[in-house]
């Protein structure tokens, strides 16, 4: 059955150069939109649920070709607002080979980041809905950022909706002021499933430990409401070659994916966002292992699409799990 998910954060407009042409050679950008947040909203809705986006763009024609991206992934508008400022962006470069793709962001002071989410009826935005989830990135951006995502997680967690959030941890973006350990605790406290590699729960929660499964064990000692902790493992041979597998912990057990070689990369970007969005599906509708196999399945897919957005369906996901039709020509 369609389950009811709020997701939340910025929608950036990506501008990407052609092939794997780099920022000092290229005369032409492809433009797309994106964001991590929205990446899991699109991959969501593809499977059939229902998925609604809370976000804010700026009040032009450029903002509202974003809110239509979104429609047009079959995502709800109806908690998106319109906001005096600017457009979000972010430059792609896609490496090849040994070189390094890139990227760089030109997010200050977007009409998403002065966006506090007062006057939102947050009832509405959680009515009939199951989960909500959020990204460490957005209270990264600024205060009025961060109030808004512990707005919505408070509202969502007094709702009884289960909560996740992806720690992503982005040293760079943490500029106004505060530190990740005075903002994200009170967020993870309210959350129940988060993805964090040892990195992020140094630098979010302040756990410092070598061994992942003692590192959730104290996550789960300082927030009892924890339920599981996920994250992935990816080795880069080259910008085109990773090999990609995952691990989900419980509470009790912590669970192994198979390991998937991708040795010809189209595009890496929103690969974390697609195991998320997997991640959620699965712990919804399959088992925990399941989940874990669903969700890892699904982010090597979105390897194989250029853009943020994963569109492959729940099939494609169920078939790359069971190992049928791999690489075929399907007619």
């Amino acid at each position: 059955m369609p389950k009811r998910i709020i997701t939340l954060g910025e929608v950036l407009m990506r501008l990407s150069t052609p092939g794997h042409e780099r920022f000092i050679q290229t005369h032409d950008y492809e433009v797309q939109f994106g964001g991590a947040e929205a990446n899991v909203a699109a991959s969501l809705a593809f499977w059939d649920q229902s998925v609604a986006h809370v976000c804010a763009f700026p009040n032009h024609d450029i903002g509202k070709a974003g809110i239509r991206f979104l429609r047009a992934a079959g995502v709800d508008t109806s908690f998106v607002f319109l906001r005096e400022g600017r457009m979000g962006l972010y430059f792609f470069e896609n490496g090849s080979m040994h070189r390094s793709s890139k990227i760089i962001y030109d997010r200050f002071y977007s009409a998403f980041s002065q966006f506090d989410g007062v006057g939102v009826d947050w009832t509405a935005v959680f009515d009939g809905a199951e989960w909500f989830h959020w990204t460490g990135i957005t209270p990264a951006i600024s205060e009025a950022a961060a109030n808004l995502c512990q707005r919505a997680v408070v509202a969502a967690r007094d709702q009884g909706v289960r909560v996740s959030g992806d720690i992503n941890y982005r040293r760079n973006l943490w500029q106004y002021g505060k530190s990740p350990l005075e903002v994200m605790p009170d967020l993870i406290k309210n959350t129940d499933v988060i993805i964090a590699g040892l990195t992020d729960m140094e630098n979010c929660l302040g756990i410092r430990q070598d061994d992942y499964v003692e590192a959730c064990r104290e996550a789960k000692r300082l927030y009892p409401d924890i339920r599981y902790i996920s994250t992935t493992h990816r080795d880069s041979l080259s910008s085109t070659h990773n090999i990609l597998s995952g691990v989900l912990w419980n509470g009790e057990t912590l669970l192994g994916s198979r390991t998937f070689d991708m040795p010809h990369i189209v595009d890496r970007v929103g690969g974390g966002d697609a195991f998320m969005a997997g991640l959620i599906y699965g712990l919804l509708h399959k088992s925990d292992a399941d989940a874990l196999d669903f969700a890892v399945a699904a982010s090597v897919l979105k390897h194989s699409i250029p853009g943020d957005a994963n569109f492959v369906t729940v099939e494609e996901v169920d078939q790359l799990v069971r190992g049928e039709n791999v690489g075929k020509l399907l007619r």
